[in-house]
């Protein structure tokens, strides 16, 4: 039976709606419509851009091209530095699915403990972490075959030293990111690197890439660098000067050789050095480029400089007689002393004999300022012009400061600083007829542009004398080659121990020999420096004369020079000593 509903009889239903509720929720509905079309509008015109970049943050991703780092050639095209691809591996922790066995084989792999493993893809915050840089290939394939959800690879590449050690210090090396931290990786960083590419894609969670977005950039290689380095005359050189500084249980040695035509560097080495491809645990010691970062009084090679402005100005002559007594000499209340009395010495023979007397006499004839100006252009006291980090100017006090003892013993190498790269490019005043040339580490084709110092006239009679001072009577003895001859000098200085030189029981040398071959038309000029000899022997015609020796026979036949001479001159057995 059904019931007719009355609706007068309902009080609820027999009221009357007022008109305005009715029209409030129909102006509330429309409101909200208008809120969103505005909404609606302002996202898709107004705020388009923000909610672009937005959403590409989210998913849209740059992804770096790397560009292949140029290569470091020697003279020759030998590779002295390449990049290989070197994979690097990583992963997002909340993704990665991985069980007991392929974390062992994963582990193995990259060389890590299964712990540290575990603990790095424990993390599930993270939705990036390394597991290890720069892999070799095989491995790389070796952990794609494992498939484990989670784990990429992203292209890389790894720098290779074939030189090792022996030329460490000239290339230098990069970091795990390829920028160069040392030697020429360094120096020319921005040409070796080039310009990274880049490529814009959509990914999706997973990290796949769904799709490309824009146009492609593609990376700029870096550019090849050749340096005027000879890879052979760098590996004998290092080699030879690794057996003096073992052989005399010394601290450290450099060995420099320059081109005396064309001022390249063909060889800088130092020993110890260090495996550019294991750089752990590294020491400043081995990292350091003595040869151009280590100063020192240059001690007895500075006489030649003394004797070339006295010839030069005409106070003296190479026949001039001077009497060095009985190897003292008092100046303002200092002695200055040679290793044994001389006598009666012609210039050539203060040379020969290493007289700081005979020196000192000469010098004191002279005014400081010319003493200066000949040093000052010969390089000391300024920084060499050479693209390298780390290069240094050494010390050389303006004149007007010297008293007359400091002039007298910086006659002989005292009192004044300089590196073996500045004694090397020195030495090229004597061996390119009186002009200092540029020194570069660049391969260079022409011949350098010297600046004068001293008249051809002088540069070939104190050649003379360096040629005496490296034969039969002379300091540097053992510095004489099969089959070329030579000229230069040795030196030994004290090193300096707080502000003395130390006493008799703990004192310390440096032992080094700057000269060049052949001595008529000099092709090199070869510094060796030997820091604190300590088995006995210290003077640089016993420690370092013999590495000068080796390194310029092995060097110019090398390059192709023809010997000079038929036989090898005799060596006295007996070497004078040198004055300190």
């Amino acid at each position: 039976m059904s019931r007719s509903i009355q609706y007068t009889s309902s009080p609820l239903l027999a009221s009357r709606t007022p008109v305005w509720r009715s029209k409030f929720v129909v102006g509330a509905i429309a409101f909200a419509f208008c809120g969103l079309a505005a909404r609606a509008a302002y996202i898709q015109v107004l705020g388009n851009d923000f909610f672009q970049r937005q959403g590409e943050v989210r998913f849209a991703r740059t992804l770096e091209l790397p560009a292949n780092r140029g290569r470091i050639l020697d003279r020759n095209g030998l590779i002295l530095a390449s990049s290989v691809p070197s994979p690097s591996i990583w992963a997002i922790p909340e993704d990665v699915n991985i069980d007991k066995a392929q974390l062992q084989s994963l582990a193995r792999l990259l060389e890590m403990p299964a712990g540290e493993l575990s603990r790095k893809l424990e993390n599930e915050d993270k939705t990036f972490v390394w597991l290890k840089r720069q892999v070799d290939e095989s491995v790389a394939r070796q952990i794609a075959a494992l498939n484990i959800k989670g784990i990429y690879q992203r292209k890389e590449y790894r720098r290779e030293y074939p030189e090792g050690e022996s030329a460490v210090h000239v290339v230098g090396f990069t970091n795990v990111e390829d920028r160069g931290q040392e030697g020429v990786e360094l120096a020319f960083n921005k040409e070796l690197a080039g310009r990274n590419g880049s490529r814009r894609v959509i990914k999706d969670r997973l990290g796949r890439v769904v799709e490309d977005v824009g146009d492609q950039i593609p990376p700029v290689e870096g550019k090849d660098l050749q340096l005027s380095i000879d890879s052979k005359v760098q590996f004998f050189a290092y080699q030879k000067l690794r057996e003096a500084v073992l052989d005399n249980k010394a601290k450290a040695g450099s060995v420099v050789v320059l081109d005396a035509i064309s001022g390249e560097v063909l060889a800088l080495t130092n020993y110890p050095s260090y495996n550019p491809g294991k750089r752990r645990n590294l020491s400043g010691e081995q990292l350091r480029n003595r040869a151009l970062t280590d100063t020192f009084e240059p001690g007895s090679v500075m006489k030649p400089f003394t004797i070339g402005l006295g010839l030069e100005t005409g106070r003296v002559t190479p026949n001039t007689i001077i009497d060095t007594g009985n190897g003292h000499l008092t100046i303002t209340g200092s002695t200055i002393s040679d290793s044994h009395p001389n006598g009666v010495l012609t210039v050539e023979g203060v040379i020969q004999k290493s007289s700081n007397v005979g020196t000192t006499k000469i010098a004191m004839q002279m005014q400081p300022r010319e003493m200066w100006e000949l040093f000052t252009q010969a390089g000391f006291g300024q920084k060499p012009q050479i693209s390298f980090p780390g290069v240094v100017s050494g010390r050389l006090r303006p004149y007007k400061t010297w008293r007359p003892i400091e002039q007298a013993t910086m006659s002989y190498g005292y009192g004044l600083s300089a590196s073996l790269f500045q004694m090397a490019r020195s030495y090229t005043v004597f061996s390119h007829d009186g002009e200092i040339i540029p020194a570069t580490l660049l391969r260079n084709t022409e011949p350098a542009v010297g600046v004068p110092v001293l008249s051809a006239r002088t540069a070939r009679q104190v050649r003379k004398m360096l040629q005496m001072a490296a034969g039969p009577g002379g300091t540097g003895q053992k510095a004489q080659t099969i089959g070329y001859s030579v000229g230069g000098k040795s030196g030994t200085a004290y090193k300096q121990i707080g502000k003395g030189y130390g006493s008799d029981k703990n004192r310390k040398y440096r032992g080094w020999f700057v000269g060049m071959a052949p001595i008529d038309s000099p092709r090199i000029v070869v510094a060796v420096m030997i820091d604190e000899p300590s088995a006995g022997k210290y003077f640089g015609g016993d420690v370092a004369a013999p590495v000068f020796s080796e390194t310029v026979q092995q060097t110019l036949r090398i390059l192709g020079v023809q010997p000079d001479m038929a036989v090898r001159p005799q060596i006295v057995s007996q070497v004078v000593e040198e004055s300190f």
